[in-house]
Order: structure tokens, then C-alpha cells, then sequence
């Protein structure tokens, strides 16, 4: 059993960064690939990014490369996205998810695990 717990989200400005913060709890979190996610209001939830068990391999939405970034610190139980560069359309609320195996790392079904999600806000 993992619970996730996401923070760092909150009302920004568009064009700062931020940086958000997942931690899951239990000593296996090593074992798990992490994914985020987000869901706009009236919206599919969507695939943001990735990260392999070793921070190896990260994949990432097409439309979100070069301005967002996942990674993860096994140590802390902790993965993390920082986003750039932050446009109103951003705006969502952004969960974390674990699975055990993946396969297809836009399907939320492939996810095991979910947090509660941190909402971002940005203001044009």
C-alpha cells in the first residue's frame, strides 16, 4: 500500500515557475514508477509526465517538454515536477500516481496509486 500526498501547488502569476512535491509513504517507493497527471475543471484527466524507478528513463506530454520537469529523490519518497515558464492553461489540479509496472504511461488505468492532487492556479 503507497499514499501519496502532492504540495506546492497554489495561485501564481503566468511566466514564474513552481515547483511541486509528492511523498509517498512506506519503505517501497523505490519500487514504484511515478507519473503526474492533471485535470482542468470540465476536462479529462491528462498525462504530464514520468519517471522510471531509477530516474533512468522520464517521458513527458508532448505539448508540456522543455518547460516542465520530473524527478525524483528515492532517498526522500519524494518525486517532484517543476514548471516553468506557467501559462493560464496550466491551470489544474495536478495529482501524483504510482504503479508498480507500466506500460503505457498515458493510461490512468496503468496507475496503481493516487493522491488527493494539489491545485495550481495561474493568472494571466
Amino acid at each position: 500500500q503507497v499514499q501519496l500526498v502532492e504540495s506546492g501547488g497554489g495561485l501564481v502569476q503566468a511566466g514564474v515557475s513552481l515547483r511541486l512535491s509528492c511523498v509517498a509513504s512506506g519503505r517501497t517507493f523505490s519500487s514504484y514508477v511515478m507519473g503526474w497527471f492533471r485535470q482542468a475543471p470540465g476536462k479529462e484527466r491528462e498525462f504530464v509526465a514520468g519517471i522510471s524507478r531509477t530516474s533512468i528513463s522520464t517521458t513527458y506530454a508532448d505539448s508540456l517538454k522543455g518547460r516542465f520537469s520530473i524527478s525524483r529523490d528515492n532517498a526522500k519518497n519524494t518525486v517532484f515536477l517543476q514548471m516553468n515558464s506557467l501559462k493560464p492553461e496550466d491551470s489544474a489540479v495536478y495529482y501524483c500516481a504510482a504503479a508498480y509496472e507500466i506500460t503505457y504511461w498515458d493510461r490512468k488505468d496503468e496507475y496503481d496509486y493516487w493522491g488527493q492532487g494539489t491545485r495550481v492556479t495561474v493568472s494571466s
